[in-house]
């Protein structure tokens, strides 16, 4: 394993992230970094958990870092899951990795007659126990094995437990690539103990839906709990409205794929090439809640 994929809300105004992959490369040389995304809101779980499972399916095979941390210094574990079915290169075509699945939000893996005729290496996510992990690794097929990342050997010593990025995950990680076997990062852990994500369900109704706004993007996309099937039945065209700011004078009508649903906009919401008054920020203090229906 010769590439790491790194997410974390570090930012790119202190040194974190190059310290990070400074340890990474005193470890392993001839480690490639990719970098997602180190502009997750500070100690934003949710926001991470997402943009990690909405870039997973495209990561080159290997590992993949993450690190958004509230917990850091506490009881929280770190760990490391290794995936149940083998890696391959992103393609247009299905795969393990498609994002086809059930439940976004489970770790369990396939039954093994799903993975019998695999073939490649397994990746590995490597992060805190928190929950951050656990929709990457559902969209990828599920975990075969997990370890704590208990094996001080492997970390750097330090006087404080506040950099658990540098001192324990940015190690195993590098350790990995370097080719130590996976169960010597530290104890095996149940998968079944790892921490789940947590989304919030939207109401559904027969012609309303109330969902919540879960991240809005650097173009002003916003991203929902809903899925197609939940907004088929409001027919082939219904509105949008973003709860909470000021009532529209018109509607924007935004494109719309051959055979799908027509969508028209509230002036101020979140949507592809309509990005007026919308959220300054990804994250919102407080819940944004989105409106779906029929007519306003």
């Amino acid at each position: 394993m010769h590439t790491i994929s790194f997410l974390s809300d570090y930012g790119a105004k202190d040194e974190f992230v190059g310290v990070v992959k400074s340890v990474i490369r005193s470890i392993a040389p001839e480690v490639q970094i990719t970098d997602i995304t180190h502009g997750i809101p500070r100690h934003d779980i949710r926001a991470g958990s997402l943009a990690l499972a909405r870039a997973s399916q495209y990561l080159n095979p290997g590992i993949v870092l993450a690190i958004v941390d509230p917990g850091v210094g506490s009881d929280r574990r770190g760990v490391a899951v290794e995936l149940a079915v083998p890696s391959s290169t992103p393609s247009s075509t299905a795969t393990p990795g498609s994002g086809e699945t059930s439940n976004p939000h489970s770790t369990a893996a396939p039954s093994p007659s799903e993975t019998a005729n695999s073939e490649g290496s397994h990746s590995v996510l490597i992060g805190p126990d928190n929950g951050l992990l656990a929709p990457a690794v559902a969209l990828l097929g599920g975990a075969a094995r997990a370890v704590s990342l208990t094996n001080a050997d492997l970390h750097i010593p330090s006087a404080g437990a506040t950099f658990a990025g540098r001192d324990i995950f940015a190690p195993a990680a590098a350790h990995l690539c370097a080719g130590i076997p996976f169960e010597e990062l530290g104890e095996e852990i149940p998968i079944a103990s790892l921490m789940p994500a947590v989304v919030p369900s939207a109401q559904i109704q027969v012609d309303q839906i109330v969902a919540e706004i879960l991240w809005i993007d650097h173009f002003g996309n916003a991203q929902l709990n809903i899925g197609p099937d939940d907004i088929s039945p409001l027919g082939e065209r219904f509105a949008l409205k973003i709860l909470g700011l000021p009532e529209p004078d018109a509607m924007d009508p935004i494109f719309n794929l051959p055979g799908s649903p027509s969508l028209a906009t509230a002036h101020g919401s979140s949507s592809r090439g309509n990005s007026r008054q919308a959220p300054s920020s990804r994250t919102a203090t407080r819940p944004l809640v989105a409106s779906l229906a029929t007519s306003y």
